[in-house]
């Protein structure tokens, strides 16, 4: 019973150190893709915000462009020392695992040697045969011949689990190799990254301190840029304050509680009910790579502190030529020329609506039914950045939504 209750409590160690194995593998493929995300989101605000050095950038434009590299890079720079921080547990647990090993191989090779031995010096077949015909009874001659089977087999086992165990160590020392040449690979990109991440805030900080001369002209900027994206806002609403109340003409429904909703019909509460579903899995609004380079919300500007700024949704530099989609089945509920900007589609998911704005060659109308994935227009490039950004909002009724909270991996 003792012995039974040992070999449980083996077993259960050997689980866990199993589990804990599969464990710290699959975090190491979570660090990974990870990281692999970070090198293609800084490949891409190379490509989308670095493309070009014709394009004359301002001193402001060109900081918030380094911002967005230098907080990838750090955020790369943390993941691959988690990596390598992990890297190292998992060596260590193998250097103890080989050890384990060795001493059980030393063991099994003990025991092997012995009954080699033992084997040896009754290997004539007449002692075999003396030993059989020595016995008092047939009982006994039968029993003995049961033992030299046991023995055989036993004595093949032995030599198996010895094999077993050689080639576990064989494995594990590979393994451990493999291991440590991927520590010192990662050790050596980390190295090479921070120094290029020094160098970026050291040209960042020399860009700071011509902003800090002429702060005041500056934060007129971009509080001039707020005021023309509050006026667009003031537009995008108003659009969807008067479709609200032409949809509650049409029911009738008039109700001073209903006039801030969408009246929705059984079709049109279903739709809103599977978006609702798929938040957090919507496809990007786009049909090719890009970046959030303003992201939703009340935001202080990193080197500008007495200066904030509202984004009602958020902006993603993409290639150009790139088009905007439909993140989800919906009617087009309008087209709109924006004043002091290009045109918006308007796509209504029952009480949701998500808005595509800085669009031209718009290849949808209004009534439309369109599905996910479905191209709706391309979206502008400012002739003098060269950049390519469309700026993305989600609504419920008069609500806004975080549209991070919905895109998928935004």
């Amino acid at each position: 019973m003792k012995l039974s209750l040992k070999y449980r409590f083996l077993l259960v160690l050997a689980l866990c150190g199993s589990m804990a194995v599969f464990g710290q593998s699959d975090k190491q493929k979570q660090l990974e893709e990870k990281r692999q995300a970070l090198l293609q989101e800084i490949k891409q605000i190379n490509s989308l915000l670095f493309k070009t050095r014709k394009q004359e950038k301002s001193v402001l434009t060109e900081v918030e462009d380094l911002d967005q590299r230098i907080k990838a890079t750090e955020n790369l720079i943390r993941v691959t020392n988690q990596q390598a921080n992990l890297l190292t547990r998992e060596i260590n647990g193998n250097l103890n695992k080989i050890d384990q090993l060795r001493d059980e191989l030393a063991e099994l090779k003990k025991d092997y040697a012995a009954m080699i031995r033992k084997s040896y010096k009754s290997k004539s077949q007449q002692s075999r045969v003396m030993f059989l015909l020595s016995s008092e009874s047939f009982l006994q001659a039968y029993k003995r011949l049961q033992y030299m089977k046991q023995y055989a087999n036993h004595r093949k086992k032995q030599g198996e689990s010895i094999q077993q165990k050689t080639e576990e160590l064989r494995q594990l020392n590979e393994e451990l190799l493999q291991q440590k040449s991927k520590k010192e690979s990662l050790i050596a990109e980390n190295r090479k990254t921070k120094t290029q991440l020094d160098q970026e805030k050291k040209n960042q900080q020399q860009l700071i301190a011509s902003l800090k001369k002429d702060e005041g002209k500056f934060a007129t900027q971009i509080r001039n840029k707020q005021k023309e994206a509050d006026a667009i806002d003031r537009q995008i609403e108003a659009l969807i304050r008067a479709a609200i109340a032409k949809s509650n003409e049409v029911t009738g429904n008039t109700r001073s509680e209903r006039t801030s909703t969408f009246a929705l019909n059984a079709e049109a509460k279903e739709l809103a009910a599977n978006f609702t579903s798929n938040k957090g899995k919507l496809p990007w609004p786009i049909t090719k790579g890009g970046v959030v380079i303003k992201s939703y919300g009340k935001q202080r500007h990193p080197q500008l502190p007495n200066v904030t700024t509202f984004n009602s949704g958020v902006e993603i530099a993409t290639e150009s030529g790139a088009q905007a989609r439909a993140v989800f089945n919906g009617v087009v509920l309008e087209i709109q020329q924006l004043k002091g900007a290009n045109k918006a589609v308007y796509i209504q998911h029952g009480d949701y609506i998500t808005v595509y704005n800085n669009l031209t060659d718009i290849l949808v109308k209004k009534g439309d039914k369109v599905t996910t994935k479905q191209a709706l227009g391309t979206v502008v490039s400012n002739r003098t950045s060269g950049k390519t950004i469309v700026k993305f909002l989600i609504y419920k009724n008069t609500s806004r939504m975080n549209p991070a909270d919905w895109i998928y991996q935004m």
